[in-house]
C-alpha cells in the first residue's frame, strides 16, 4: 500500500500541456510522457509498443514480397483496410501507408519495393500468369506469407490500440485511488466485515 507522502508526491506530476502531450504520445510512442518528464513510463512504452509494431512489420513481410506489406492504407470498395484505423494509432511509423496510397490511387510506384503500399486489386492485375505479377497483388501476398499476413496484422493493430491508452494517460495523467470519507475520518482504517453472520 502506498504511504501518504508517496501518494501525494506522485499527485504533483506535471502534465504539463496535455493536448501537446497527447499529440506527441501519438506521434511517437513514449514521447509525450518524456516531454512530462515521465522517463520511466516513456521508455516502457517506446520499447513494448514500437516494438510491438515492428515485429508485426517484419512477420507481414519477406526480402522478396517487400517489408510491411500488412500495413497499408486501403478504402476502395473490395479492399476496404479496417485495421489500419487502429494501426495508424502507433502514429509516426504507420504514415508511410498514407503516402504509398496517394501514389498508388495515382497511377504512380510506390516507393521503396512497395513498403507499406497497398496491394493491387483483381482488376488492376495485367493478363500474365501470376509468378509474372508484381509482388504486391493480394494473391501473391496472401499465397507467399500465408497465416503470417493475418499475425503481422495482429500484431501492428495491438501496437497502434495500446499507443491509444497510452496516448490517453498522456493527455489525463495517473490514475490514484482516492480514500472513502468513512476511511479517513476513522484514520485509514477500513471497516471490514468478512466472517461476519448475516441477521436472519
Amino acid at each position: 500500500m502506498n504511504s501518504p507522502n508517496s501518494v501525494s508526491e506522485a499527485r504533483d506530476i506535471n502534465l504539463r500541456d496535455p493536448a501537446l502531450a497527447a499529440f506527441l504520445a501519438w506521434l511517437i510512442p513514449g514521447l509525450g510522457h518524456f516531454y512530462q518528464g515521465r522517463t520511466a513510463k516513456a521508455i516502457l512504452f517506446f520499447v513494448c509498443i514500437l516494438g510491438t509494431f515492428l515485429y508485426g512489420v517484419y512477420l507481414g513481410g519477406s526480402s522478396e514480397l517487400g517489408w510491411g506489406r500488412v500495413v497499408y492504407a486501403s478504402w476502395r470498395p473490395s479492399d476496404r483496410r479496417f485495421a489500419y484505423l487502429g494501426q495508424v494509432g502507433a502514429g509516426l511509423v504507420a504514415l508511410p501507408a498514407l503516402v504509398q496510397a496517394s501514389r498508388v490511387r495515382n497511377g504512380h510506384e510506390p516507393f521503396f519495393n512497395g513498403f507499406m503500399a497497398p496491394p493491387l486489386l483483381e482488376r488492376e492485375m495485367i493478363n500474365d500468369p501470376l509468378d509474372k505479377q508484381p509482388p504486391y497483388n493480394r494473391d501473391t501476398l496472401h499465397k507467399r506469407l500465408h497465416l503470417f499476413f493475418e499475425l503481422g496484422t495482429v500484431y501492428t493493430l495491438i501496437a497502434g490500440l495500446l499507443n491509444v491508452l497510452a496516448i490517453y494517460d498522456a493527455w489525463g495523467g495517473p490514475v490514484f485511488m482516492e480514500k472513502k470519507e468513512e476511511d479517513e475520518k476513522s484514520g485509514g482504517k477500513s471497516d471490514s466485515r468478512e466472517g461476519t453472520p448475516e441477521k436472519a
